[in-house]
């Protein structure tokens, strides 16, 4: 039996031709709440992440600003502290001790054994050039880890090859002769060509690797702070004073040390530095210092050799601490 027109049914619309469009309007009307409600939550999270990412902005900023204005330790009369998790930021500096100096107190710390590459000595500008480089680079790569090890600074030095008979430098002008065959003032290392007596040493690499381990050897120095603390005493004194002369001998015998140390700890380890090349720095050392040069401030010939001997045999660091050392071993 078909029902009459519009006859309700049970449980039915009452329009069943507009219930669909009815249905249609909810289901809009319903989507169109949950998108706002998740537009709405999206943009609180987005809030969220912006307020946090701000705040994380701030607290990177202060930190960098903290860390920049942390002073750095180089060219500073500021002592040097072991870091901490108390003193996340603290940075290594000098220390403007002598014989005290926390360099030349442990008695198990020397330069680490390896192999140094050189190119082959020559006899002409050039080819001396190409191999200060080369051995300042292995210099570098020897004493920055001690010193870091020590929480001390380092930086390598700035070479320079002047020519002529004298160069300019911040420590004044200087005239090459036979006490200035290499020079170094306040990070920079001078190697005049013309103050490397070729035409007596020619062809012996081992003289010249040795020349440039002293004058590293006082870059350490710069770096630890013992050069700025044995200056003061030399000018509390007077450079020609007994005491300032004196003053300046301890420095030049531990530059000397620090320069054995160096070919000590690369002999015969596969690179350039040979038995050969070390016995020739070994026995030049006796035909160097204030003996031969008439000066006051390097030591004698007998005690610069001395040093450099005690620096290549043992390679400890505290061994070179001529600071603390009797007169007589630094006359």
């Amino acid at each position: 039996m078909t029902p009459p027109p519009h006859e309700q049914r049970p449980d039915s619309p009452a329009h069943p031709d507009s219930a669909p469009a009815a249905k249609s309007v909810r289901t809009h009307l319903t989507a169109v709440i949950v998108t706002c409600a998740a537009v709405i939550t999206l943009l609180a999270t987005g809030v969220a992440v912006l307020i946090a990412a701000m705040s994380e902005d701030d607290t990177d900023t202060k930190a960098q600003e903290t860390t920049q204005q942390q002073p750095n330790g180089q060219g500073s009369a500021a002592g040097a502290r072991p870091p901490s998790e108390t003193t996340p930021n603290v940075f290594p500096g000098k220390v403007l001790e002598l014989a005290s100096h926390p360099l030349v107190q442990s008695s198990d710390v020397g330069l680490p054994n390896r192999a140094c590459q050189l190119p082959p000595w020559g006899t002409s500008a050039k080819a001396a050039r190409s191999f200060f480089r080369s051995a300042t680079n292995c210099l570098n790569e020897a004493w920055a880890p001690l010193l870091r090890s020590q929480n001390l600074p380092f930086t390598p030095p700035r070479l320079y090859f002047p020519a002529g008979e004298s160069f300019d430098s911040d420590c004044g002008r200087i005239e090459v002769g036979l006490s200035t065959a290499a020079y170094y003032c306040e990070g920079e290392l001078f190697l005049p060509f013309n103050g490397l007596q070729i035409d007596q040493y020619e062809d012996k690499p081992g003289v010249y690797l040795a020349l440039i381990a002293h004058e590293y050897g006082h870059h350490v120095q710069e770096l630890a702070g013992i050069m700025d603390a044995a200056w003061r005493k030399i000018y509390q004194f007077g450079e020609d004073s007994p005491t300032g002369q004196e003053m300046s001998r301890r420095k030049e015998l531990q530059a000397q040390c620090f320069s054995g140390m160096f070919l000590g700890s690369h002999v015969d380890r596969g690179g350039s530095i040979t038995r050969e090349t070390y016995d020739q720095a070994w026995h030049d050392q006796e035909t160097r210092g204030d003996d031969t040069s008439g000066g006051h401030k390097h030591g004698s010939n007998e005690n610069y050799a001395m040093w450099w001997r005690v620096g290549a045999l043992d390679n400890r660091i505290s061994d070179c601490n001529t600071f603390k050392a009797s007169t007589e071993a630094v006359r």
